[in-house]
Formats: C-alpha cells, structure tokens, sequence
C-alpha cells in the first residue's frame, strides 16, 4: 500500500511545511481555554517534578539479567519522564517560569543516560532474545521507549523550544544531537532491527509504535524536505511489513489491549503523513485500514471491560480519542461511540488525561486538545466473525460470548486454542485472567512455566494430564461459525504425549445461554479435566455448579473440584482483584469421551 504509493507520488515535494500536534505555549488561548480542573491536576502534575528527579543507575539495569527483574529499571525510567512531562505542560498551563527549570532538569537527566533502550530491550534482536547486562552508548539500538523518548524531547523542545534557548541554546542543540544519534540514525542506517520487518517477517506492534514515535521526532526537529522525505518513507515501507502480517479481519493477535500500540499506533502514522502532506497522503480509504479500526468495538463489552484474549487485560487504558479520530475517518460510527464514550468516563476521573502506563507525549496532548463530540451508541451485531483471528463473538439477551481458535505461536501468545469467555449483563462470569507484571520470564524460555499463559489455567481441557503446547503448529483446524455457534478441531492444540487423534469442541447457543459439546478420540484410555476460570466462587453439586449469573450443569459422573486463585499480582489485580476460582470437572480415563456442558442463567435468588 504504502510502496506503492511512494513509487506513484512525488513525497517530497507533498511536504508543505510546518508540523502543529498540538498548539505551542505561546498560543496562550488555547492552554487558557482547557478546563480549569484539566490546568489544575496538570500544575499538581508539574509540581511533582520540583522534588527532583530519580536515579538511574547501573544495578538498577543489571536486575534484568541478574534476577529478571524488570521493574527495578522501568520505575524509575518511566518515573522521569512522566515527571518531566508533567514540568512541561505546567509550564505552558501557567507561563511564568516556575517549572521550566525542572523541565530543563528532566532533560538533562535523560540526555545523561547511557541508552534510552529500557533493560528488557537491551540488544534484543527479537522478544526473547539473550539480552545484554548492560546498554552499549556507541551501538545504539532503537527500541520502543527509546524511540517513544526521543519523541518526548522533539515535543518539549516544541512547546518550549524558546524558553529553553533564553536559558542556553545548549539545551535544545543537544536535545536534538542525541535524537539524531540514538534515534533517528539507527532507524535509517540499520537493516537488521527485526521490527523493521527486513530480515524476518514476524513484526508485530512494535512496527507502528516506533514508526509514530520516529515520526513524531522528524516532523519536529525542522529538517529539509529531502531528508525527511527519506525518513518518512523508509518508515512508511515499514508500516507495509506490518501491514502484510495481519489477518484481513483487521484483528490484533496480542489483544485488544495491544490496539494503543498497533492499531492506534498506525493511526498516528496516517495523521502525521496526513498533516505534513496538507492532506495529500491519505489511506483512509484502504479496506484494510478501514477493518483494523473495527477490532476494539466488537471486543467491548461494556463501561471499561473487553473481551481479552493472550496478554491483554480485561480493562485495558484504551486511548479513547485515538478510537473517535480513527472512527471519524474511516466513517465508523460504532468506533466513535466507543472513543466518545471511553474519554466522557476519563473526563469524570481526576486527571484521567495522565498516563497510565507508559508516558506517550503525543498522546497525552492529543488527549488535552482533542473535542470529542458526544455520540449515540451503536447496538452490536448479535454475531461478529473475525476469521483470520478465529475469534467469534455473541450477543444475545444479556450475554456475551467469544469462542477462540487460532494457534499457540501468536505474538503475546497464551496456550489457550478452543477458550470461551463469557460475560452476563456486562459482568465477567467464565473469564480469561489475562496479564500479568513483566518479567523476564515473560518473554523468554520460561513463558510457558507463567500461570497465566500456560492452557491449564483457561477454559480448555488437561487430556491425559497434558496441556497444550506452545507453537505455531499447535493449531485449531476446521474452523466454522455462525450466528448460531460454532466448531473446531482441536487435537492439533496439544502435543503428542496426549494421545488426541481427534478432539472437536462444539459451541451452541441456546435460549437462556449456551453448551459446549466436547468430542474426543483418545490413542488409549485416558483421564481427561475440563477447567473453566471463574469469577465467582462456584457452588457445586451432583451435575451442576452455580457460577454467579450462570449455572453449568454437566455428567453427574463428572468429578467436580473448585479452588481458590487468590490475585496476588498487580497487574492481574487492576481486572481481576481479590480471587478467580478454578473449576475442574473429570471424566475417569477412557479412550473416547463425549461431554456435554451447559452455561445458562442462573434463578434469581
């Protein structure tokens, strides 16, 4: 797409001039007209940088490797930089100097450290890889954060590229050395940064993230015509790689958690080319394009919960102004109901503007300066199919279902191929516990040892005592829905120790619920445990158990086993808090097995 509109359209001569994200501090009506609670939070926000700023040190990036201990660096890390972006917008807010020091201070810190690479990142050629002990400042490598910070200055030196020069040009001239050092020269002289998608195709949210942030830097830091025209589209060709890898569905492998940094991300890209181009270099109207942007409604569920699949959480932070932008151009009424109604609840938190997680500059002042209009919600469909994902999606009197097959070797993957999910009146019943705080087991050799990724931990059978097994191979086949249910062929999910010559699941949808039908063809006789992740502690009896606004009923002749899994992870606690329950119902061994389960609604007691 984008190849081959560089090989049509003279881009260079489409950049028309200047780059305005968001309007500078001296545009004083607009940072006057923000709400006087939005000015408010954001000179608490400042004020926070006025104690200083955290160390960074050698140790602190030496846990990755020495006890895999992720956080030890990222806290602090991410710590500055949201402390400098609040000193930032302080400034503009008030204008009158009281923060610019402790923005020049934030600068200075993060120009002093050795690598904007975080220590998960540190040498990776792809997730998983060996990581180094510590970064290597004449080999700088681009990953996303360091991408994401030299974006960050480009935007500060934006806002408040004046004031720093009255103090020292120094600042700004160094600012703008070490983007084009640690940054903005890598990206162009590297083939081999495997995000790029030149020496392998795998890519995945990375592409688009870093690609935006490289962007958001170019487009700001004044450079000719000819230059940037080359930076943009080597980017542009990058965005074709991560294109090409996704399902024609438009759906995201790592969950609609992920979309902020993959389709959102994307988005940013299309609204910089847009906006360099006076309007010129325009995608909109690419089916594909238009199809990512469908993903996030058809994963709602309602208020602040989605349906999440691999690491995604439940209550994924979604951008909402991104999705209303990116409904507003592909014409999507659904996903601009879904932005509008994700930025009306964040305007009711104190300063739900800030970052959550990791401090994007460009979207927070996005989010300060977007006008988000009210909109009607749109009713989904009562069956949504996303084919490329195998993901299937129900709505009917109350509930809310999605059936998953897909293969065990997604980006962000979790063994979980045959999984249910179920929601009643917008409530989780049958759930999938999602994400947990990274580590270094999170994406390397010990993946699978993670109660979270590991399939004894979802809505899938233990055959034989075996559990799925990681890899592409290990596959759904067979795959069929509609608006009445849907089927899989699941055997290819599990490795060979489990004996399954043939395993199809079978999902109904009935009056008051569902049943699932679960047919399989064993290699001997063999036990076989069927688990369902609950939110609500069951109450079980003979051939029924009570799951909140569900009851299950089953074989009576199925033994029935609930524990406790108390949340003791942050992360997990943020969708999850308190306890999931563990159900497992099992069939003595034999060499066939045909169960039937049904979910329906519970009697109100």
């Amino acid at each position: 797409m984008f190849d081959e509109f560089l090989r049509s359209h003279d881009l260079r001569a489409m950049l028309t001039g200047a780059y305005r994200p968001c309007p500078p501090k001296g545009d004083r009506a607009a940072w006057i007209g923000l709400p006087p609670e939005t000015r408010e939070e954001i000179v608490r926000w400042g004020d926070e940088a006025l104690a200083g700023y955290p160390m960074l040190t050698a140790t602190q990036f030496l846990a990755f490797t020495r006890t895999g201990d992720r956080q030890a660096y990222e806290g602090p890390y991410f710590e500055r930089r949201k402390k400098l972006l609040g000193a930032a917008l302080a400034e503009c807010v008030l204008a009158d100097g009281a923060h610019l020091d402790a923005v020049i201070d934030g600068l200075w810190c993060v120009m002093e450290e050795t690598s904007w690479v975080i220590s998960a990142h540190n040498g990776s050629d792809h997730p998983g890889a060996e990581r180094k002990p510590l970064p290597d400042e004449g080999n700088p490598y681009v990953d996303l954060f360091a991408a994401q910070t030299a974006a960050t200055l480009a935007d500060i030196l934006y806002l408040l590229g004046d004031e720093l020069d009255a103090v020292s040009p120094l600042i700004a001239r160094r600012a703008r050395a070490q983007i084009e050092r640690r940054v903005i020269a890598p990206f162009m002289d590297h083939d081999d940064f495997w995000w790029m998608g030149m020496i392998r195709s795998d890519v995945n949210n990375w592409t688009p993230w870093i690609v935006s942030n490289v962007f958001e830097a170019a487009l700001l830091l004044g450079r000719d015509r000819a230059r940037l025209s080359e930076i943009l589209a080597r980017g542009m060709r990058m965005l074709d790689r991560y294109l090409a890898v996704l399902p024609p569905d438009g759906g995201c492998d790592e969950g609609v958690g992920y979309f902020n940094m993959a389709g959102a991300a994307l988005l940013d890209c299309l609204e910089q080319l847009l906006a360099a181009t006076d309007g010129q270099a325009d995608f909109y109207a690419e089916p594909l394009i238009r199809k990512i942007g469908e993903f996030p409604p058809r994963m709602w569920v309602k208020d602040d919960l989605f349906l999440n699949f691999a690491d995604c959480d439940a209550r994924p932070r979604l951008d909402g102004d991104r999705l209303y932008v990116y409904g507003a151009r592909t014409d999507n009424a659904r996903l601009m109901a879904l932005g509008a109604a994700i930025c009306a609840r964040r305007a009711r938190e104190p300063g739900g503007f800030r970052p959550a997680d990791v401090p994007q500059t460009s979207r927070v002042l996005s989010a300060l300066f977007s006008r988000v209009a009210p909109c009607a919600s749109v009713p989904p469909p009562p069956f949504e199919a996303m084919d490329g994902l195998q993901i299937y999606v129900w709505r009917k009197n109350g509930l809310t279902l999605a059936f998953k097959g897909g293969h065990n070797g997604e980006n962000h993957n979790h063994n979980d191929v045959g999984s249910v999910v179920a929601y009643v009146d917008g409530e989780p019943c049958v759930v999938d516990m999602g994400n947990r705080v990274y580590t270094a087991k999170t994406f390397g050799p010990e993946r699978y040892t993670l109660d979270n990724t590991r399939s004894r931990n979802h809505n899938v059978p233990l055959i034989g005592g075996a559990e799925q097994a990681p890899g592409r191979e290990h596959a759904a086949r067979e795959a069929r829905a509609d608006a009445d249910g849907a089927s899989m062929e699941l055997s290819g999910a599990y490795p060979r120790e489990a004996g399954a010559e043939r395993y199809t699941r079978a999902l109904t949808l009935t009056d008051a619920g569902f049943a699932l039908r679960d047919t399989l063809t064993l290699d001997a006789p063999r036990e076989v445990t069927w688990v369902f992740m609950l939110r609500e502690k069951p109450m079980c009896s003979p051939g029924a158990a009570h799951l909140g606004k569900l009851r299950l009923t089953f074989d009576p002749a199925l033994a029935c086993r609930a524990e406790a899994y108390p949340v003791t992870d942050e992360r997990m606690a943020r969708n999850f808090p308190g306890t999931l329950w563990r159900l497992t119902l099992t069939a003595a061994p034999a060499a066939s097995h045909d169960q039937r389960m049904t979910f329906e609604r519970a009697e109100e007691e």
